[in-house]
Order: structure tokens, then sequence, then C-alpha cells
């Protein structure tokens, strides 16, 4: 087992909360089949293998435990499931092996509220009322994309199911953010508007290693190339803008790009190489 890697008083962890899946296409934009389908090749449906990836920062000397994103979660019908592939959601299993239950979290940072990373915020009791999964948790959301999630655009209707956030609407523990700024000690968010609107990054840093969670800006280690965007991004071209920033930083300051949505490896440095940008070192958390 690696050991965890260690930023400023943050520990991090990986938390694998699932699989499910989306159409490659989708996932792909106007990138040809026949060269995503080297990266991520499709089933019979055109579906490509993903994860609902999540990140753990734990800070033992402040007592917190912070969770970026929480994924898809459980309360959605066999149809659904069955539609996107969707595994059992695992965040029990997994937060337990750091000793630790949802009781226990007491941040949650949303990239933003598309239902495949905040899906799992409320879950079903007993009788079936829906209730918040992380009772005292403090909820860190761009304004902007909270206020965008209730009255969401044509593109992206559909990812923003109001039973994942209703809740929170007026409720204490809602912490809105306006724009790029230090959260917490040592997490700074960074913004992009191109996958949909108000989208936040938590980058985590200290005086000689960061990490960027990077959401759906890069969700997949195929996604380092420039112009490989999604279908899926409201506006593609801010993407490719904004990717080309993230990029550069990433690959001077040997950033490490963590992915939301890769099968294949947690997290990565990348590089340069003359045409576009690549892996250039795989990282396991």
């Amino acid at each position: 087992m690696n050991s965890p890697l260690q930023i400023g008083s943050y520990t991090l962890h990986t938390i694998q909360m699932g699989s499910f899946a989306l159409d490659g296409g989708a996932m792909f934009g106007v990138v040809p089949k026949v060269l995503w389908a080297r990266e991520n090749p499709g089933d019979e449906q055109n579906r490509i293998d993903m994860r609902t990836r999540c990140l753990l920062l734990r800070d033992a000397k402040n007592k917190r435990n912070i969770l970026v994103d929480c994924g898809l979660g459980d309360k959605d019908s066999a149809s659904f499931k069955e539609r996107f592939k969707v595994s059992p959601y695992q965040l029990d299993a997994e937060l337990a092996k750091h000793g630790i239950t949802c009781d226990d979290i007491t941040d949650i940072i949303a990239t933003h509220f598309h239902f495949d990373h905040m899906g799992g915020l409320t879950k079903f009791d007993e009788a079936q009322h829906l209730v918040p999964r992380f009772p005292k948790a403090k909820i860190w959301a761009q304004r902007r994309n909270w206020t965008h999630a209730w009255n969401p655009n044509e593109k992206d209707r559909a990812s923003y199911l109001k039973d994942n956030f209703s809740l929170y609407d007026s409720d204490s523990r809602l912490q809105l953010v306006a724009g790029e700024e230090e959260i917490l000690p040592g997490i700074k968010v960074k913004m992009s508007e191109g996958h949909t609107v108000g989208m936040q990054h938590p980058f985590i840093f200290d005086s000689s290693n960061s990490l960027l969670y990077c959401a759906d800006i890069v969700p997949m280690s195929a996604h380092v190339k420039v112009a490989w965007v999604m279908g899926y991004d409201c506006f593609p071209l801010t993407t490719i803008e904004e990717k080309k920033k993230i990029l550069k930083e990433a690959s001077e300051q040997e950033t490490i790009l963590f992915f939301e949505h890769c099968p294949f490896m947690d997290g990565a440095r990348v590089r340069h190489n003359g045409k576009d940008y690549e892996v250039k070192e795989n990282i396991l958390l």
C-alpha cells in the first residue's frame, strides 16, 4: 500500500464511490471514436467505463475530515442505474477504512451540483424521507453554481436534480463562496466556466506540494489533451482555454491533477511534449 500523500496539515486519501458509464461520444465531443476508443473502449451501447472518485482530506490537528464531492449516492431508480451501469454506492465502506463515518465529515466541498458529483449529499431514511447524509458537515459551494442549479440552462438541465441539494436551501450549513479564495487553511478554490456555470476546483497546497481537483474540466487522464473536451460542456471553447491555463500551470509547478472519473488512475503529473500535454507520472493516492 502506498504511503498517504501529505500536503500541509492534510493527509489525502482517494475515496472510490463506485463506477458508472456514459456515452463515449458525449464524453469526448468531436474527437473521433477511432481515437477515443483507444483510450477507453465503449461497450455494446457505446458506454465507457468511468469512476466516481472523491477525495478525503484529514487534518488531525484541527480535527477536520473534508470530502471533495460525494458521488452519485443511492437514491436513483433501478432504470437509472441500469441505463448508466451504476455500481453500488461504496461510501460507508470506504470511510470505514479510515475509521470514520458520515457523521465525522466536517466539510464537503462541492465542485458543482451535477448528479454524479453531489448525488450522495442526501439520502432516503427508513420512512423514505429525504435527509442529509452528512448531518454535521458544512457545504462549501460557489454561489453562481448554486443559483444555476435551481434554474439551469437547456444544455445541462438533466444533470441538476433538486433532490440532491434542495434540503440545503436557506440552511446555515451551506457556505456560499464568491469566486476564487482560500476557503479553508491550505485550500484555495479555482474557477472554471466551460463545463457548467461556476464550477470550483479545490487547490490543496503547501510550500513544496500541490494538488488540483479537476472535477469535469479534466475528468479523465485522456482529457489532458487540450482539444479533448466533452460534448456535455456548456461552453466547449471556454473549456479549451481554461484547460490551457490549468495544464500549463500544472506542468510548470509539478501540481498533481486529480481525476474524478478516470478508470485507470487517481491522478497524474503532466508535461508538454512539444505538441500537446500528456501524462508524465501516474499518481496513486
